[in-house]
């Protein structure tokens, strides 16, 4: 039997950013999967605090080249690539000079948060998507770490659920005390409609396009959701246990997760 295939789609992977909750997990989660026998690959924002020559990354002139239109603006797609030769893995970094250029993730050296994030959520998760097709590597079940990535699984189960890649994968949320505090602008919704994607759909979004209704909207798509950190937003906590026909795990010890995520995709997959 070939090997289950699992895309990470995550906001941080240490070494490439600090170590935080996210970016720990982000590194050493594919791993400990990859050791238990499936596929792997990993994505992640190419923040500009990325030392692209420190850490070997060089773009894939075959996968780049595209162009994402967001709020009718085309912004080209750049794909890079390294390496963490310990753990015999790839990591691919969406690129874009517009978005992902400032020396900074989501704030600037204020602590101000960037008021693109929308635009930059929705140029990341339709970069991963439009990248694994090129790559034609088709995904079993795609986990998303934090709220950078929650636009995931409305695009895979809405745009893309016809679309050979991703019309049979199962979607994980990971939920982590990651909030941001400015809601993203009004006209974010408008700017989510792709072919598929319906106005009842983004309901959530346009009536308060902040952090908690985006982290439902993901929720709502999933097969299932993960609470990532100790403590989250009690209103998703119950959201997301509540929710009908979605698997719920708790939080799992850093001794423990690896094990326990890897029986909620097994899980998952054989449903």
């Amino acid at each position: 039997m070939d090997a289950k295939r699992i895309l990470f789609i995550t906001s941080e992977v240490t070494p490439y950013l600090p170590e935080s909750e996210i970016s720990i997990i982000g590194r050493y989660l594919p791993q400990g999967i990859q050791d238990k026998g499936k596929e792997i690959r990993t994505f992640v924002p190419k923040f500009g605090n990325i030392n692209e020559r420190r850490n070997q990354l060089h773009e894939v002139i075959r996968l780049s080249g595209m162009n994402l239109i967001i709020n009718d603006t085309d912004h080209p797609l750049i794909i890079k690539v390294a390496s963490i030769q310990s753990a015999r893995m790839q990591v691919y970094f969406i690129d874009n000079d517009d978005f992902f250029q400032r020396k900074y993730t989501t704030k600037d050296d204020n602590g101000l948060e960037f008021e693109d994030n929308d635009e930059r959520c929705i140029f990341y998760v339709r970069g991963v998507m439009e990248t694994i097709k090129k790559l034609r590597w088709v995904p079993d079940l795609i986990h998303c770490h934090g709220w950078v990535t929650a636009l995931a699984p409305l695009y895979i189960k809405k745009h893309y659920k016809s679309d050979p890649c991703f019309k049979h994968a199962k979607v994980v949320y990971s939920i982590y005390q990651d909030d941001f505090k400015v809601p993203f602008r009004d006209s974010f919704a408008k700017k989510l409609k792709i072919d598929g994607v319906t106005n009842n759909d983004l309901k959530l979004i346009k009536e308060c396009p902040n952090f908690e209704s985006l982290c439902k909207l993901a929720i709502d798509f999933s097969d299932g959701v993960i609470q990532a950190s100790p403590t989250i937003n009690n209103n998703l906590l119950e959201y997301a246990i509540n929710k009908e026909n979605t698997r719920f795990l708790p939080y799992q010890s850093p001794d423990d997760y690896v094990d326990e995520y890897n029986k909620l995709y097994d899980l998952l997959l054989t449903k």
